[in-house]
């Protein structure tokens, strides 16, 4: 693009031409639940900025797909993949929406998810919601799981639907799609990007975050959203984080001198033996590229964790996001959207809502003792006797997870991971390596997450 040899335009039609043949055709991979009917004139008039003023950034022109979550002030819907959303339409961009228009980007569409980001029920498949149907994973559609609940972001990405997308996590569902997509997923410290606009579950553990085939392409859109956000008090606290340049810590040598620790209990534990050899081979990489590596245990692994904050903060996060849509979305409370299921059972009641029911249950006032005292003891076993502990104990610069195994526990500290394609088992299946570490560490563990895909090169693209 910049030596004039390809425009945006150009770019955006290419990935409609794909979607066209891949999404709901062919493997019917349903990613995409919707197309921007902009993007076409957004890419010709940044092509004509691009020759006028020159490029905004490096993302002057990408076309990008975003979760279905997460508002744009556009002609696109925002429903979280139900039927009681399927009218709405936001009246202003997300934060986040407003940082990739302000980086030149192209909003392509808006991808498929589970259902209220796997926080419907249980037993619900990874990629499905009512509204959209199912997402299927590239490597394997209908065989493989898809990952969720940022299922479309994933699929959409991996099948080279869109340059990058934008997930959403409360709890792996950045990581867990990444994964088993080869991709790149960065799920950001709590507070470096803002949540205004996205349809949430639990303030305490939302955030939202990039995926994408490469560490480069990854820390250039969490570089554009990061920002700190009058309407979300959780960027109050990132106002250092903002200032720096991400770019410049995607150096080949960012393991040398690296202290690793190896989350083996319990979580290697947890995978099979043919992933957990691929995870064995990326360790020994690490070791290569000058990485100190030993093998630590978190306190805290064994730890029974609850979902009572998160089931008490979404009924008053998601009540007071309700308050917001217009009236031409029928439901305005959990208590809502709970009717509007029991009315339309048969088209949206396929899991049940057990996790919706469950939070009605609660005053919604966030008062509740039970709330309190688990979210207390979330934090303190999350952090100061979890993940700080470990880091500190062993003085180490960050952790090492299998996949999106062991994404509860910086889910519960808003703490950072990235995960990295780590090869392909013998059925084709992704595997992903994960690293963690404590608030704002993202720098050094881009460090680490691009020396280790330099030195490995483990992405493999999809046989479509």
């Amino acid at each position: 693009m910049a030596r004039g040899e390809l425009t945006s335009r150009d770019l955006v039609l290419a990935y409609l031409d794909r979607i066209a043949q891949l999404d709901h055709d062919g493997p019917l991979l349903n990613s995409i639940a919707e197309v921007n009917p902009d993007a076409l004139f957004i890419a010709e008039a940044l092509d004509q900025e691009r020759k006028e003023k020159g490029a905004r950034g490096p993302l002057h022109g990408i076309p990008i797909v975003l979760k279905d979550n997460i508002d744009t002030g556009d002609k696109m819907h925002t429903t979280a993949g139900s039927l009681a959303l399927r009218d709405h339409v936001a009246d202003k961009d997300s934060f986040v929406a407003k940082q990739l228009r302000e980086a030149g980007a192209v909003i392509l569409g808006k991808a498929n998810l589970t259902e209220w980001a796997n926080f419907m029920t249980e037993g619900m498949p990874n990629g499905y919601s009512s509204r959209g149907g199912q997402v299927l994973n590239p490597y394997g559609p209908g065989k493989l799981d898809t990952g969720g609940s940022s299922s479309g972001p994933g699929s959409a990405v991996a099948a080279n639907l869109a340059s990058v997308s934008i997930g959403t996590e409360t709890s792996g569902s950045i990581l867990s799609p990444a994964s088993q997509h080869s991709l790149v997923g960065i799920k950001p410290t709590v507070g470096t990007v803002s949540r205004s606009g996205i349809i949430p579950i639990s303030h305490t553990q939302d955030t939202a975050g990039p995926l994408a085939k490469t560490v480069v392409d990854a820390v250039h859109v969490f570089q554009a959203i990061i920002g700190k956000d009058e309407d979300d008090a959780a960027t109050g606290k990132a106002r250092h984080f903002f200032r720096q340049d991400l770019s410049r810590h995607l150096i080949k040598d960012g393991l040398k001198g690296k202290r690793i620790g190896i989350a083996r209990e319990a979580y290697f534990e947890s995978v099979d033996e043919e992933k957990r050899e691929l995870l064995n081979e990326a360790i020994k990489v690490l070791e290569a590229q000058g990485a100190e590596i030993m093998d630590v245990t978190i306190p805290t692994t064994k730890h029974e964790w609850g979902l009572g904050v998160m089931i008490h903060e979404f009924k008053n996060s998601l009540n007071a996001y309700l308050k917001t849509v217009s009236n031409d979305v029928p439901v305005r409370s959990i208590k809502d959207v709970i009717n509007f299921h029991n009315d339309h059972e048969e088209d949206t009641l396929k899991y049940g809502q057990k996790w919706f029911l469950e939070a009605e249950k609660t005053s919604g006032l966030l008062t509740d003792n039970d709330y309190l005292k688990e979210l207390l003891d979330d934090q303190r076993l999350s952090k100061e006797e979890g993940i700080d502990y470990t880091l500190n104990q062993h003085n180490i610069d960050a952790i090492v997870f299998p996949n999106n195994i062991g994404a509860g526990i910086p889910a519960k500290a808003g703490y950072p991971s990235i995960t990295v394609p780590a090869g392909l088992t013998e059925k084709g299946e992704p595997v992903g390596i994960t690293f963690t570490g404590t608030a704002f560490s993202e720098p050094t563990l881009i460090e680490i997450a691009y020396a280790y895909e330099q030195a490995s090169s483990m992405r493999v693209a999809p046989k479509l």
